[in-house]
């Protein structure tokens, strides 16, 4: 492009009659400025988080290789023979369940439940060796997909930046207002480029200064317009308050995944745990007797090679997780492990008096929005299509760091002249739509801030420290020119 085609690209176009209202442009233009500028370190950590946590298993593997990886190679011996030797090196920690090896020579994990680790919502991991039974290490895991120590100090950065619940406000402002500022950037652009759809995805590669870091700041933007409203969605299925409404509504819907029975008496309401359990601690064992609760964990060791080909038998095989129930009436559980590029997960309760499979929750009988939600959840995490998954995540992560640093500098240099902080688009804005347009879009925005509370309280805020300073500077405007 020569630079007299870019400047009669970006001239604004030639206009006769009486200029139009301001309209929405304004009143867009003014919420992008404010959202961003105001939201934007909260981004810039999601997104930074986000493609760390991304890149976290692939660097588990060769950190902990040593605890992962088997020291030898031939057929797996017993798991009641592993779990023993497992016990033998955490003497005094409860059993809380058995996970095979993700794959050929990885090592099975025996989890226990620490007290020490319970605050924190972790469980211990002992690897054993399966072919020779000997233990490898121990490490505290986290979640459905046992996340390693240090996947687990950045998801809970990229979650409540290790504030605990006062934290979890930064994550879920930062979802609430994703996709308000990533659609009020796309209107902007849209304007900009006359609702040109294959101009707004290209930039001025001769622009220098603002012009050009405009230029590369919204068309990047339009490129990650998709997975921006895709990580807000998803996002805030994990927030405190939003995500209550959420799951109220897809509870209503039917988009939820169903539980499996595990009750191994009439009427019983045992199920297992939800889809987000890979953020939540694991689920309170029911309250027996102690001496109850020791010899119903040890009849359920001795035969979990025969639960496991139970199941097998019955469709849920591969790498798998299998329940340690310490309640007579629940049976035991296996359920296949997350695993790249696999489109969900089947599982089946297995009585283990009997060896039989009393139940088989199987993927495919999921309802169809339950199953997207699944699928788009570990997308979002950057477990479902393996290292090709994660390697998308951390170059979205990226580029959308190179959005908001630009979005940075350009409201750095509309700075005045003589100095001074740079000045924010005309107030007012809103005033100046057509009634009949504004009026829906307050009621709709009222609603979205109910429906979000984070976001309808942060915009509320702004809203009122708006209005504060207008009028504050009016006063003093009023006092300056009084004689």
């Amino acid at each position: 492009m020569s630079i007299t085609e870019s400047a009669a690209e970006n001239a604004p176009p030639t206009r006769t009659g009486p200029p139009p209202r301001p309209g929405w442009r304004a009143a867009i233009w003014r919420l992008h400025f404010y959202a961003g500028l105001l939201i934007g370190p909260f981004l810039l950590v999601a997104a930074v988080s986000g493609g760390l946590y991304a890149a976290a298993p692939t660097v588990e593997r060769f950190v902990y290789a040593d605890q992962i990886e088997a020291r030898t190679d031939g057929p797996a011996r017993p798991l009641a023979e592993q779990v023993a030797a497992a016990q033998a090196a955490r003497p005094g920690l409860p059993l809380s369940a058995v996970r095979t090896g993700d794959g050929p020579g990885l090592t099975t994990r025996v989890l226990f439940d620490d007290p020490s680790l319970v605050a924190e919502g972790r469980q211990l991991a002992v690897y054993v060796d399966p072919a020779s039974a000997q233990v490898q290490g121990a490490l505290p895991v986290y979640g459905s997909v046992e996340a390693l120590p240090i996947r687990f100090w950045i998801d809970r950065l990229h979650v409540d930046l290790h504030l605990g619940t006062v934290g979890r406000f930064y994550s879920e402002l930062a979802a609430s207002w994703l996709w308000v500022v990533a659609l009020g950037g796309l209107y902007l652009w849209w304007r900009n480029r006359r609702g040109n759809a294959k101009r707004m995805l290209g930039y001025d590669r001769t622009a220098r200064g603002r012009g050009g870091r405009m230029s590369r700041h919204a068309a990047v933007g339009t490129w990650l317009l998709v997975g921006l409203l895709f990580f807000s969605a998803t996002g805030l299925t994990w927030s405190k308050y939003a995500g209550e409404n959420i799951g109220q509504l897809r509870a209503e819907l039917g988009w939820t995944k169903p539980a499996l029975s595990t009750s191994l008496t009439p009427g019983g309401g045992h199920g297992a745990a939800g889809e987000h359990a890979d953020h939540q601690a694991p689920a309170a064992a029911p309250s027996v007797p102690r001496e109850v609760a020791e010899q119903t964990r040890a009849r359920n060791t001795v035969v979990l090679d025969r639960a496991v080909a139970a199941a097998a038998a019955r469709g849920v095989n591969g790498a798998v997780q299998v329940s340690i129930p310490t309640d007579p009436s629940v049976a035991i559980t296996v359920a296949q492990t997350r695993q790249p590029w696999r489109m969900g997960i089947d599982s089946a309760a297995v009585d283990p008096t009997t060896g039989q499979v009393i139940t088989v929750l199987g993927f495919a009988s999921w309802p169809l929005l339950a199953k997207a939600t699944e699928l788009l959840i570990n997308t979002h995490m950057g477990w479902q299509f393996g290292l090709l998954n994660q390697i998308a995540l951390v170059a979205f992560a990226a580029l959308l760091v190179t959005v908001i640093v630009r979005g940075y500098l350009m409201w750095w240099q509309r700075r005045p002249k003589r100095g001074g902080l740079p000045k924010p688009p005309e107030r007012g804005a809103i005033r100046k739509v057509e009634p009949s347009h504004a009026i829906p879009a307050i009621l709709g925005v009222a609603f979205l801030g109910w429906f979000l509370p984070v976001f309808g309280v942060s915009l509320l805020v702004f809203l009122v420290l708006d209005l504060a300073i207008g009028v504050a500077k009016r006063g003093r405007a009023n006092l300056r020119n009084t004689p």
